[in-house]
């Protein structure tokens, strides 16, 4: 069976040029998390046209009329898989995890000089 999730993406990123907001790429939302873009999901329909129908309604509100081309359905298959690997976690930039500071980077400690 399908499902068809549809989700928004409210973009705060400044991926575009010059540091201008990017809301597609291509004919997909665009979507960096880490630069402030927000992905919130709409609703699970069991056909595309449902979903489309909520994408029209979802147009007259708050924020989502503001972005009204940012709207993506996705079609998966119920009962499968689709993340099938692990992750690793990323450091935000400027800052390690604790234990990896560059030697002479941290405050002193026991037995440090200073």
């Amino acid at each position: 069976m399908k499902v068809h999730l549809l989700w928004h993406i409210a973009h705060h990123n400044e991926a575009g040029e010059d540091g201008a907001t990017l809301h597609l790429d291509g004919d997909v939302p665009y979507l960096d998390e880490q630069d402030g873009d927000d992905a919130k999901l709409l609703g699970v329909y069991s056909t595309e046209a449902l979903a489309g129908e909520r994408i029209h309604r979802a147009r007259l509100l708050p924020g989502f009329a503001e972005e009204p081309d940012c709207f993506h359905i996705g079609e998966y298959t119920l009962d499968r898989d689709e993340w099938t690997e692990g992750f690793v976690r990323l450091a935000a930039a400027g800052t390690e995890p604790p234990g990896t500071e560059p030697p002479g980077s941290g405050e002193a400690g026991p037995g440090s000089p200073g």
